[in-house]
């Protein structure tokens, strides 16, 4: 991409090569299949501007409404929210940006379908994410629903616990209407003790709206709010530098198919 950022401190111009994937899937059997995909991206830390990270390495099952995932898997905490937001390409989904919780981690996941429009899952995981290979012996556990009580409707609700030196827990829920032309999603998110420190809370909620004006132009918006607490004793919350509201708006052009 090329991109300015303005700013009151500076202005900055640059060409920019942010992230790509390459990788290989195959299918075993009708019921085992497996994938690997490396991600070369900033690792944001070292003299390097990109590196190469294994993204997802993992085995997967399916038989009748049963599925099953182990290795490196993709995390089911805001997977949903991701692929309704559908603007990746450009700024991650809310979790992801603000960093409750990682894309993918080494673990084992299991998804059944109880019905048409319920669906259930669980998953067991590191913790660490996709970046780190376990560097202790905790791990996060998580538990959501899917619930789809009519055509293009989508409503889900998420949590997770993992026990250090505080317990850090998320709760998150998600309401989403998608049609051919229309997309509309909107995300409330809890976590306590955000990177194992006690009472240092963050709240946070997200809608954004795509509409395909025509079959290669789309329109679509934005609105991210985070917060924080304040400590006892303090006069500002906590995470006060990162705190606030973000705005968006753009265009989409799809000349071509992908």
């Amino acid at each position: 991409n090329a991109n300015t950022q303005v700013s009151e401190s500076k202005n900055a111009t640059a060409f920019q090569l942010t992230r790509a994937y390459f990788g290989y899937e195959y299918k075993m059997s009708k019921h085992f299949s497996g994938r690997i995909t490396l991600d070369v991206g900033n690792p944001a830390a070292g003299k390097f501007q990109h590196a190469a990270y294994l993204k997802y390495a993992y085995m997967k099952f399916s038989y009748n409404k049963l599925t099953t995932y182990f290795g490196m898997i993709s995390t089911t905490q805001f997977k949903l929210q991701e692929k309704m937001w559908g603007h990746r390409y450009i700024l991650k989904s809310f979790q992801d940006e603000y960093k409750f919780g990682s894309s993918a981690d080494l673990g084992i996941s299991v998804a059944y379908k109880l019905h048409d429009m319920v669906s259930v899952d669980v998953i067991f995981m590191n913790g660490e994410g996709y970046k780190k290979i376990q560097a202790d012996s905790t791990y996060r556990a998580g538990a959501g629903i899917t619930v789809k009580p009519l055509k293009g409707l989508t409503l889900r609700g998420y949590f997770d616990y993992e026990n250090k030196e505080e317990a850090l827990m998320n709760i998150a829920t998600y309401v989403g209407y998608s049609t051919d032309a229309l997309t509309v999603g909107a995300e409330f998110i809890i976590e306590n003790n955000n990177k194992y420190e006690k009472d240092h809370n963050l709240t946070g909620y997200s809608a954004y709206a795509s509409y395909q004006v025509k079959k290669k132009l789309e329109v679509f918006g934005r609105y991210d709010n985070l917060t924080s607490n304040t400590l006892t004793g303090e006069t500002d919350p906590w995470n006060t530098a990162k705190d606030g509201q973000l705005f968006m708006a753009g265009i989409e052009y799809a000349p071509v198919k992908g």
